[in-house]
């Protein structure tokens, strides 16, 4: 995916709650869409759907919380039941450098973009995007959670 460097640089992000532990995780990604609905507060008390602007890459897996040491960003900050912004991102100088072959590439293309890590107990979510915006936070509940899919699939069929 990419290789930390020097410039990288873990910050807490406030943009989206905290996940809870543990945690039900759901990635929704389509050609134009990303979403990711997580439960938040203590014991998981709430689910929460977040959007990502304009997302252009996206990995969800390894590494869970035994493991995150062993993530390239482990050691810089990037800590247990988080959300993080990467400043000065490999990731996305990467995503810049391999995009160079194209004949109408614009490094200005590049600018703007946020990486966003998000760790949970059983995995970790990564993406490139120009933001984050909280769809819903709801209870969790079937109720709610019903409520929540159809915020889902409005989104999506609103496109």
């Amino acid at each position: 995916m990419y290789v930390a460097d020097d410039r990288d640089e873990v910050i807490p992000c406030s943009d989206a709650p905290l996940p809870g532990v543990p945690a039900t995780v759901i990635v929704i990604a389509g050609n134009v869409d990303l979403m990711l609905a997580y439960d938040s507060g203590p014991d998981g008390g709430s689910r929460v759907l977040v959007a990502f602007e304009r997302a252009s890459a996206h990995y969800f897996g390894s590494p869970n919380d035994e493991a995150l040491s062993g993530h390239p960003l482990g050691k810089r900050g990037l800590g247990y039941y988080g959300v993080f912004e990467i400043k000065n991102s490999s990731w996305i100088r990467s995503l810049e450098l391999r995009n160079r072959v194209h004949p109408r590439h614009d490094p200005a293309r590049y600018e703007g973009l946020r990486h966003f890590i998000f760790t949970f107990q059983d995995g970790t979510f990564e993406c490139v995007a120009r933001q984050i915006k909280v769809l819903a936070e709801v209870p969790n509940s079937p109720q709610e959670t019903t409520k929540l899919l159809t915020t889902i699939v409005n989104q999506v069929a609103s496109r």
